[in-house]
């Protein structure tokens, strides 16, 4: 029994802890596989990270799920591409992905597509990807075979992250995947950057290198600059230190410098498909050579032939150790390209080095986003009465997807208010919901024509700003709040109750429910005065007669 015991508790510790590393390691991650049954998840394979299905990110009748055809599925294809979920009904359809602590900190975001000739039409749609209330790009495909990837930093002003698939008239959206990484806060310069590159410089496979070697799961394509030669190391890089952007030891194990050992330039340029775009660039290095005392690798680094970031300085990678330099203000394409140049330096020995890149462009979010107490309120509220209406993403922003039955308020770059909603005929039971309340710039409220029932709320006099109010033909009981019935008298308030057979919209229901009050008490006060009397009077003639009696 004691082994038995002991067996028990030793499995239980065992599966506490497994559970603890698991949720440690991947902390804050959400990683979705779209399309998959709902509620079911599994491990992916060359990752160790868990995948889960769609249902809680996304109402489940949006939409279609599909697999892809099976001349696209291969051993090597990642699992979360043979299955996606498309769109073809709906301007906008989202998804929305809420955070214990979301709002204020930097997340990377990225959503994957493979078409795989899902539908047998053979024709990749185009279309674009919103978050929040701005664009973050548009989705085209190269063909059915190969995957796009979209990646961007964020820092959510908001709890919610919606994620919003938008048709423009080329095709059907669809996604194949969405994650969700938690970064510091202190990587990367720009508050919403859109990833262009992130190589691996001098790679000796063909594959792709992210979590677990990554910690922020950054993907990583290999790259060979043409006519470079690959240096490459089998020690670890940064053993016993931890660099600020902590790129992979394999990654940064391996580098590039110029084919030619007598050429002190490495030169490579980027060709933006925006040249208007605005980039920040971040090169990583590491000296990967055991250097002898009157050895040294010292380069300075040119950026469209000036000195980058305006350091004259000659640069020096650190042995077996991760240096990050990265640009200290954004650069625009010099007529067609970006150029750098890295120049060995006079006294130094050996040449230029290069062992990652990372590129992101620059996004300004100018749309401003719905006020996150508004968003909340009116997300309960969805949930609560199952509202039937395309309710998704962001509430009011951009102006043109702006929910059904809403009226906002846009003042420049503020958060946007919700000012009115209009519920009138859409089935609604149950009470008033106490989310409403939340709604603070609230002036306009249509409840009418629906199945509400129970007493109409105080709260609703609380709204400072209502001056429309519409509660009839519902199924309400009992009496209008003193308070409503006043700003309704006053003119401040216009108020509808008519068909509430139940309801007593009358300044005189207040008296009649106090006398309601009253009444019961004064009852039983001179019933229990009554009770005292007869006991006294009777108390008194028992006295009386055992006086007599005695005599």
């Amino acid at each position: 029994m004691l082994k038995h015991f002991l067996f028990v508790a030793y499995l239980t510790v065992l599966l506490a802890s497994t559970f603890l590393v698991q949720a440690q390691t991947q902390s804050g991650f959400i990683s979705i596989d779209c399309g998959m049954p709902k509620n079911s998840t599994y491990t992916d394979k060359t990752t160790g990270l868990t995948y889960v299905s769609e249902s809680d990110f996304i109402e489940t009748n949006l939409g279609e799920t599909s697999s892809i055809s099976l001349e696209y599925l291969s051993d090597t294809l990642e699992q979360q591409f043979s299955t996606l979920r498309s769109f073809p009904q709906g301007d906008k359809n989202c998804y929305t992905l809420k955070t214990s602590n979301g709002k204020g900190n930097k997340f990377l975001v990225r959503a994957r597509f493979l078409y795989g000739n899902y539908d047998g039409k053979m024709t990749v749609p185009r279309f674009d990807l919103y978050i929040g209330a701005n664009k973050w790009g548009t989705v085209k495909l190269d063909n059915a075979s190969i995957a796009a990837t979209k990646e961007i930093i964020h820092i959510p002003i908001s709890e919610y992250i919606f994620v919003c698939l938008v048709n423009t008239g080329h095709g059907t959206p669809f996604i194949s995947a969405l994650e969700l990484r938690p970064l510091k806060n202190n990587l990367y310069t720009p508050t919403t950057a859109v990833l262009y590159r992130r190589l691996d410089v001098g790679s000796r496979s063909n594959t792709s290198i992210r979590y677990k070697d990554d910690v922020y799961d950054r993907i990583w394509q290999p790259f060979n600059f043409p006519e470079r030669k690959v240096l490459s190391t089998s020690s670890k890089i940064d053993l016993n230190t931890r660099s600020i952007y902590e790129p992979p030891s394999n990654v940064m194990g391996t580098a590039m410098s110029p084919a030619n050992v007598t050429s002190p330039l490495f030169s490579f340029y980027l060709s933006p498909d925006d040249p208007m775009a605005e980039y920040y660039v971040y090169m990583h290095f590491a000296e990967l050579e055991k250097l002898q005392p009157n050895e040294s690798r010292q380069f300075r680094i040119y950026e469209n032939g000036e000195f980058w970031n305006g350091d004259d300085k000659p640069f020096t990678p650190k042995y077996l150790q991760t240096t990050t330099l990265s640009s200290l203000a954004s650069v625009r394409a010099d007529s067609s390209s970006i150029n750098y140049d890295f120049f060995q330096y006079s006294t130094s020995t050996h040449q230029p080095i290069l062992n990652a890149l990372e590129v992101y462009i620059i996004q300004n979010f100018s749309e401003p986003q719905t006020h996150d107490n508004d968003v909340g309120a009116v997300l309960n509220i969805k949930s609560m009465y199952g509202v039937q209406k395309n309710w998704q993403g962001d509430p009011c922003s951009p102006k043109i997807y702006t929910w059904a039955g809403l009226d906002c308020s846009f003042s420049g770059q503020d958060s946007v208010r919700i000012i009115s909603l209009n519920l009138s005929s859409s089935g609604l039971t149950g009470e008033i919901a106490s989310s409403i309340s939340d709604l603070t710039m609230i002036q306009f409220l249509d409840l009418s024509n629906n199945n509400l029932s129970g007493f109409v709320p105080e709260f609703l006099s609380e709204l400072q700003f209502l001056k429309v109010l519409d509660l009839s033909g519902n199924n309400l009981t009992g009496s209008i709040p003193s308070d409503l019935i006043k700003k309704s008298i006053n003119g401040s308030l216009l108020l509808s109750v008519s068909g509430n057979k139940d309801l007593c919209s009358s300044p005189s229901c207040q008296k009649i429910k106090k006398k309601k009050y009253i009444v019961p008490i004064v009852a039983s006060i001179a019933s229990l005065l009554a009770l005292l009397v007869a006991f006294f009077i009777g108390w008194r003639l028992i006295i009386k007669g055992r006086k007599k009696g005695n005599k």
